[in-house]
């Protein structure tokens, strides 16, 4: 026997509504009950509960996404769950799809090593700091950078604060002494020995990440892979990421040589030499390299942040590594897995049309006005009429505000919020902040639904 879902709308949304579920031809029978106000958004728990005499035989109901209130009181009350549905009626068919296979993010295969640079010019206590910031954006080891014929006199004290504080720690230098000293003061990774320094590893326990003795040469690697497998060790190897235009290509053909060579060792990938030396939006980046270490089977990457552009890397990288497991497990493309990394562009930036836009604007009969965009650009409408533009300046005459300096400022704001969402096919929703994925931490996306949100200019003037 199918569900039967009972949907609770306001007014306006209703036609809609029925609209959109006759075209789903879903697999539940569903009843759509208008619950006696205009805007479905101001829908609450309380007045669901007052309003409500009939749940029409449901097996459950599905309030608006915006919905306030606490909704598991009023599914015992009523004895029935009660959910809410997307924020937008147009992603009901994609809620529906997303409800039927919810995807895991809480898993992953690669370790995040996250590099401060330059440590020998930083003390122990902005190296502490750093690792907490870098542990919270997703970062499993701590990596310490050297720099070349500089002294470190605190490296020491920098590894044992570290572990005291309980970081995993690697110590990363080309200089044989370097690591020795950060081995013994028990750092758990050394970046990285090749095959003439591979004797730094019988004096310590710290595993090693192994890396051509010269670039570009696998024969080298080879010869230390064995050398470390005859000794029952344990090590990860970096055939090393070239830039762009520097040996990419050509980088990323010795990965998948070495990999096809030694199916079974562990790798690992530099994606700084990417992320840092090419100035395009990182996030696109991670999600392609962690892309590639998903097919390689590659369960390491060292990441940094030096490069104000790539000020975000390790919290990217931590998102792309989450969905690009959730594919592979799953064996699906990483698409709809998750919205993170999509900080421009939004799968469905345009729910609407201006032909629905104008029919809904048809039915206002208040003077409040309500802000929407479709993909000819800006709209703004009241009981008054509706007024389009691709520039929010040409709206500005239209709209009376010239004596309400609060009013003008708020729709000021809306307009231009609705200006780049529409220049960059962003989706838009009137008094909610723009969503730029991972990029930024905002409080909108994970709002307390059970408490009511405080009034905005809007409302407080009218």
């Amino acid at each position: 026997m199918s569900e039967h879902i009972l949907f609770l709308t306001g007014k306006l949304a209703e036609k809609q509504l029925h609209n959109i579920l006759e075209k789903m031809q879903p697999k539940f029978t569903y009843t759509v009950h208008q619950l006696g106000l205009k805007v479905a958004a101001l829908m609450t728990a309380d007045m669901i509960g007052r309003r409500l005499t009939d749940t029409f035989g449901a097996d459950r109901i599905l309030v608006p996404g915006r919905c306030r209130g606490d909704l598991e009181a009023l599914s015992k009350d009523l004895g029935l769950p009660i959910e809410r549905g997307p924020d937008e009626l147009k992603d009901l068919p994609m809620f529906f799809g997303q409800a039927a296979h919810k995807i895991d993010l809480s898993r992953y295969s690669v370790k995040i090593f996250a590099e401060i640079v330059d440590a020998p010019n930083v003390s122990v206590e902005e190296v502490v700091k750093r690792a907490y910031y870098y542990k919270q954006n997703g970062a499993d080891v701590i990596d310490i950078g050297c720099l070349p014929s500089t002294d470190f006199p605190h490296m020491e004290d920098i590894i044992r604060t570290l572990k005291q504080e309980g970081f995993t720690v690697s110590i990363d230098s080309l200089e044989a002494d370097d690591l020795l000293r950060g081995g013994k003061a028990g750092a758990d990774y050394m970046l990285s020995l090749h095959e003439s320094t591979l004797w730094v590893a019988d004096e310590v326990a710290a595993t090693p990440i192994l890396i051509p003795e010269k670039h570009e040469d696998l024969v080298s690697l080879d010869r230390a892979i064995n050398i470390m497998q005859a000794k029952n060790r344990s090590f990860i190897v970096d055939p090393i990421l070239d830039p762009l235009h520097f040996g990419f290509t050509q980088s990323i053909v010795r990965y998948h040589e070495v990999r096809k060579n030694h199916p079974d060792i562990e790798m690992m990938l530099g994606v700084g030499n990417i992320t840092e030396l090419t100035h395009a939006d990182t996030m696109g980046m991670n999600a392609l390299l962690l892309g590639i270490c998903s097919e390689l089977n590659i369960n390491s990457i060292l990441a940094t942040e030096v490069s104000k552009h790539a000020c975000r890397a390790v919290k990217e990288a931590d998102l792309a590594r989450r969905i690009m497991f959730a594919a592979k497990e799953h064996d699906m493309l990483p698409k709809h897995i998750d919205p993170g990394l999509m900080a421009l562009h939004e799968t469905s930036p345009f729910p609407y049309s201006l032909e629905e836009i104008k029919e809904l604007a048809g039915q206002i009969k208040d003077p409040s006005y309500r802000v929407q965009i479709s993909a000819e650009g800006v709209h703004i409408f009241n009981r008054d009429g509706l007024h389009s533009a691709t520039d929010p300046f040409d709206l500005f005459p239209k709209l009376h505000v010239e004596n309400d300096g609060g009013h003008a400022f708020y729709l000021g704001v809306e307009l231009a919020r609705a200006e780049i969402a529409w220049q960059l096919g962003k989706r838009y929703t009137q008094d909610q902040t723009l969503q730029w994925g991972c990029a930024t931490d905002t409080a909108e996306p994970t709002v307390d639904l059970h408490t009511f949100k405080p009034a905005g200019t809007t409302l407080k003037k009218h």
